[in-house]
């Protein structure tokens, strides 16, 4: 059964060059990816700088959303400090239609 777990990545200081350098191969592996994403994008500070990214994506386990992360050129090129990965239940907003309850 298809799930969704939320992975917040927060880059590493100084990660931005890295990040622009793999800017393009990132772009092929979400393409590639795009049906088992919910969303993705990039988060940014008050500055407008690059300080991670945030994906819901939709896994049987955590372990196959771990797997598509870790196929990411950003992975590759270790741009991240920390990942976390929690399973996410959609309960309210535009995704659900509303609200669940």
């Amino acid at each position: 059964m298809t799930k969704f777990f939320a992975i917040i990545a927060t880059d590493k200081p100084g990660a931005t060059a890295t990040r622009m350098a793999k800017l393009g191969e990132h772009l092929a592996h979400v393409e590639a990816a795009i049906d088992q994403l919910a969303v993705a994008g990039p988060l940014r500070d008050r500055d407008n700088n690059f300080v991670g990214s945030l994906l819901v994506v939709k896994a049987d386990s955590e372990a196959e959303a771990r797997a598509m992360l870790e196929d990411d050129p950003y992975y590759r090129a270790n741009i991240w400090a920390d990942i976390q990965i929690h399973a996410f239940g959609a309960a309210a907003g535009d995704w659900v239609g509303g609200k669940t309850w």
